[in-house]
C-alpha cells in the first residue's frame, strides 16, 4: 500500500483523513536563531512550542487528521522543532523541501547553479537538495519530504524564480514528488508555473497551484484546472478585501460555483497560517479574528454545505484530493510511477 512520509514516519495513505494542504507551523530564521536566539524565540523555545502543541491540539479535537506544513528551506524549516511538536500530538504533519524566495538567492546557490551530483552526474544543487530532503530525510533527521514548495510572487518569473522552478520540475521527474506552490493569482501567475514546469516534464495533475482563492476570476482559475493541476483554497481567515484578498462570501461563493461546475476533485482546502514565526507580530487585529487553523472544520465547512456543496464534494476537498496528491509521492523504496526515472511522462 502506498505510504506517506511525515515527521513521525510513513503513514499509509488512506489514514491520512481530512487534510489542510497549506500551512506553516513553525518559521524560524537559522541564522538568527543560532546568534540572536532570544530574537528568534522571544520567550523560552520550549513554552513557545507547547503554545503551537495546544494550537495543534484544537486543529485534531476539530477533525482535521493531518496537516502539510509549506515551509521550505528559506522560509524558516526547522524539523527538529516539528518532531517535538509531533511528539505531544497525535497529529500526521507532512514536511516540504524547496526554496522560498520571491527571487533573491544567497551566494551559496548563485554560485553553485552546476555541480556534480549522484552518479557523477552534472545537475543543480538545487535538484541535488530537493532529491536528498525527497529521498533520504533532512540534515540527518530520518524526517523525509514528501513534497515540493516554490514561489513566484508580484516579481514576476525572474530569472532565479525560473531557475529554481526548473529544479523543481527535475526534482519532481525524478522522484514522482507533488509540487505546491505560492502564486499571486492578480498576475495569473500560476499559469507561468505551469508553462515553466511541464516544459520540464512535469505531471501537472501533481502540482498544487497556491493562493489561488484569492482570486474569483473564473475564467482563469478554470485555465488551471483544465490544464491538470489541482487549486489551493488555501487562504480561509485571511480576509482583507483592502489588499486585494477576498473576504468569506466571496471566496465561498468561488469554490461552491467550482463545485458546481465539476471541479471539486481538483481543489484542496487549507488557511495558509503560521503558528510561529520570528518575522510576525505575536497577535493580528480583529479584522483576523477568523485566520486560525480551525476556522475550515468550524465555519467554512458549514458555510459550503449551506451553499449546496454536498458531503462527497466535502470529502474529496478535505481527504481524496490531498490522498490522491500525496499518495503519488515519492516511497522509501524510490521514485514511483509518476517519475520519469519510473517511466513516467
Amino acid at each position: 500500500m502506498t505510504t506517506v512520509a511525515t515527521v513521525r514516519g510513513e503513514v499509509e495513505a488512506p489514514l491520512l483523513g481530512p487534510t489542510l494542504m497549506h500551512e506553516h507551523i513553525v518559521n524560524i530564521n537559522a541564522e538568527v536563531e543560532k546568534e540572536f536566539f532570544d530574537l528568534a524565540w522571544t520567550d523560552d523555545r520550549e513554552r513557545v512550542l507547547l503554545g503551537v502543541v495546544a494550537d495543534l491540539q484544537q486543529l485534531k479535537d476539530s477533525g482535521i487528521d493531518t496537516v502539510v506544513d509549506c515551509t521550505a528551506i528559506g522560509h524558516g524549516r526547522d524539523v527538529e522543532a516539528l518532531r517535538f511538536i509531533n511528539e505531544r500530538v497525535d497529529l500526521h504533519i507532512v514536511v516540504c523541501t524547496g526554496i522560498y524566495t520571491y527571487d533573491h538567492l544567497p551566494m551559496f546557490y548563485e554560485y553553485k547553479a552546476a555541480m556534480e551530483g549522484r552518479g557523477g552526474k552534472v545537475e543543480d544543487v538545487l535538484t541535488t537538495m530537493f532529491v536528498r530532503d525527497l529521498t533520504e530525510g533532512i540534515a540527518g533527521s530520518g524526517i523525509r519530504a514528501a513534497l515540493i514548495k516554490t514561489a513566484t510572487d508580484w516579481l514576476g518569473v525572474t530569472p532565479n524564480v525560473e531557475r529554481v522552478l526548473r529544479a523543481v520540475g527535475r526534482a519532481h521527474c525524478e522522484t514522482g514528488a507533488p509540487i505546491t506552490t505560492h502564486s499571486v493569482p492578480a498576475l495569473r501567475n500560476g499559469l507561468d508555473q505551469q508553462r515553466i514546469l511541464a516544459e520540464e516534464g512535469v505531471d501537472l495533475t501533481k502540482v498544487v497551484i497556491g493562493h489561488s482563492g484569492d482570486s474569483t476570476d473564473l475564467d482563469y482559475l478554470r485555465r488551471l484546472l483544465d490544464a491538470g493541476s489541482t487549486i489551493g483554497a488555501d487562504r480561509f481567515g485571511l480576509y482583507l478585501p483592502d489588499a486585494g484578498l477576498p473576504d468569506m462570501p466571496s471566496r465561498l461563493d468561488t469554490v461552491s460555483e467550482l463545485c458546481r461546475l465539476g471541479y471539486s476533485g481538483q481543489i484542496v482546502l487549507s488557511h495558509d497560517v503560521t503558528c510561529y514565526a520570528d518575522w510576525l507580530p505575536p497577535r493580528f487585529g480583529p479584522e483576523l479574528a477568523d485566520w486560525k487553523l480551525t476556522h475550515i472544520p468550524d465555519s467554512v465547512v458549514p458555510a459550503l454545505r449551506q451553499r449546496g456543496v454536498t458531503d462527497d464534494q466535502l470529502h474529496e476537498m478535505l481527504v481524496g484530493n490531498p490522498r490522491r496528491i500525496l499518495g503519488d509521492g515519492p516511497t522509501e523504496d524510490g521514485p514511483t510511477a509518476g517519475g520519469r526515472t519510473a517511466g513516467g511522462r
